[in-house]
């Protein structure tokens, strides 16, 4: 079999906060270039929430290929190792092509695993994961919590403690391995060595994301997104599921509960909005230093520049 050569192997990754545009510009991108995208955003990759997760609309998925996006339940957990595999997969499929695959989102730890790869950790045993996530329902996640940084100090400041899922995860890794999950990640090893990855960061300036965030939240605060969560809370999830976490459920909920007027919910979703997307930044400060970050209000310029660092 013929081997590929360096260019041919050219994947793009764009990453940027919530409401910075990514989509808008990876779509013009794509149609440039022969670019397929690749979904890197944790919460759309469930079928049945598209409104609140800000999946791209259907016209633009016909537009463009799109690759990862309302492929699995929301009954189900879907962790970045299942997501880098299923990725690897499909980008090489379209280099195979010969169409450049652009991976687009905002869930830095999928960039993460592409950059430096995932750990091997040992799997976890059926019985002691279901008596782990049975303290979990028993305790609480605030107690749940204490119990896993007494446990295992170093996850103190690597996640928040309101995310079950990291909680649980590095509460079944210890006990498990009796090592931190931390100690597992450093020995790490990408799956995408020998191809020439190009990543680029949009940078937005913090007033111009604030009106996005607004924006956006009077466009999905409509009958659809109620009726969205509607269907949503009929399912009854589990509470440690992550897909949960999208931003606007709770919110709506206390709507349709009548516990809170719509512009109260309107202003919660901006809140918790632009505290999501500032600890996005923060990642991108950590981990993304040797990124391109590029900004420009006008589209086509901001294109120009990322052909350039593309090309």
């Amino acid at each position: 079999m013929l081997k590929l050569d360096n260019n041919s192997k050219k994947i793009i990754l764009i990453s940027g906060p919530t409401a910075s545009g990514k989509t808008k510009i990876a779509i013009k991108l794509a149609k440039k270039i022969n670019g397929e995208i690749v979904n890197a955003d944790s919460m759309q990759v469930y079928k049945e929430i598209s409104i609140l997760s800000s999946k791209p609309s259907k016209s633009d998925m016909k537009a463009v290929k799109h690759h990862l996006f309302s492929f699995i339940s929301v009954k189900k957990i879907f962790s970045s190792g299942k997501w880098l595999i299923l990725a690897k997969k499909k980008i090489d499929q379209i280099l195979k092509k010969g169409s450049i695959p652009i991976v687009v989102g905002g869930t830095g730890l999928y960039f993460n695993s592409i950059e430096r790869g995932l750990s091997k950790i040992p799997k976890i045993k059926k019985p002691l994961s279901k008596k782990i996530r049975n303290l979990h329902k028993k305790i609480g996640q605030d107690k749940f919590y204490k119990r896993l940084i007494n446990l295992d100090p170093l996850t103190i400041g690597r996640f928040l403690p309101t995310d079950t899922q990291r909680t649980i995860r590095a509460f079944e890794v210890f006990m498990s391995t009796k090592k931190s999950i931390y100690i597992w990640s450093q020995n790490t090893k990408s799956l995408f060595k020998n191809y020439d990855i190009r990543k680029i960061y949009i940078n937005i300036p913090r007033e111009t994301l604030i009106k996005n965030i607004n924006t956006r939240t009077n466009f999905i605060i409509n009958k659809k997104s109620i009726s969205e969560v509607k269907n949503f809370l009929k399912l009854k999830l589990d509470k440690s599921l992550p897909a949960n976490k999208i931003i606007g459920i709770k919110e709506i909920q206390s709507f349709l509960n009548k516990t809170k007027k719509i512009e109260d919910v309107k202003e919660l979703i901006n809140i918790k909005t632009r505290q999501y997307a500032k600890r996005q930044k923060t990642w991108s400060r950590g981990y993304m230093s040797e990124w391109n970050m590029v900004y420009s209000k006008d589209l086509s310029a901001l294109l120009k520049k990322i052909l350039i660092l593309t090309s």
